[in-house]
């Protein structure tokens, strides 16, 4: 293993991002097949724009005044698509450890523990209750 993949690796652990997930999603309300959303998760988490905008969240800001700027969602998709192992590697942790738990019918994901204060896991969650899958992805501009 060279020093790059060796950075990679402590950087995005899903050891590290379990802890995120499974705040988000005991934060998440009124999301049906909320599962649909783990794609986008971590790419939010670790984007450099975004992370510090959902850190700093104010109680009147919206998915829409968040994700306004479409120049700052220009490299997401991509993100979504190289860090979805990593999403996948990090549910599974979560599914081990028993944080979550899965409504297979449903498509839809439960946090059954009691979460750390992860302030932007939690904003992010706010964000996103409520709407519906779809309407994220569009405002996202990303292909699930």
């Amino acid at each position: 293993m060279n020093t790059i993949d060796a950075l990679y690796t402590v950087k995005y652990n899903p050891f590290k991002y379990g802890e995120y997930l499974s705040t988000f999603y005991a934060e998440l309300i009124g999301v049906k097949q909320n599962l649909l959303l783990s794609p986008l998760l971590i790419p939010l988490f670790t984007h450099p724009v975004f992370k510090q905008k959902l850190k700093n969240i104010k109680s009147i800001s919206s998915l829409h005044t968040i994700f306004s700027n479409s120049k700052e969602l220009y490299d997401l998709q991509e993100r979504v698509d190289t860090l979805r192992i990593l999403t996948s590697e990090s549910i599974q942790y979560c599914l081990l450890n028993q944080w979550l738990e899965t409504d297979i019918d449903n498509l839809s994901v439960y946090s059954v523990q009691e979460t750390r204060n992860i302030k932007i896991a939690k904003n992010l969650a706010r964000l996103f209750s409520n709407h519906s899958i779809y309407e994220i992805y569009m405002i996202l501009g990303v292909k699930p």
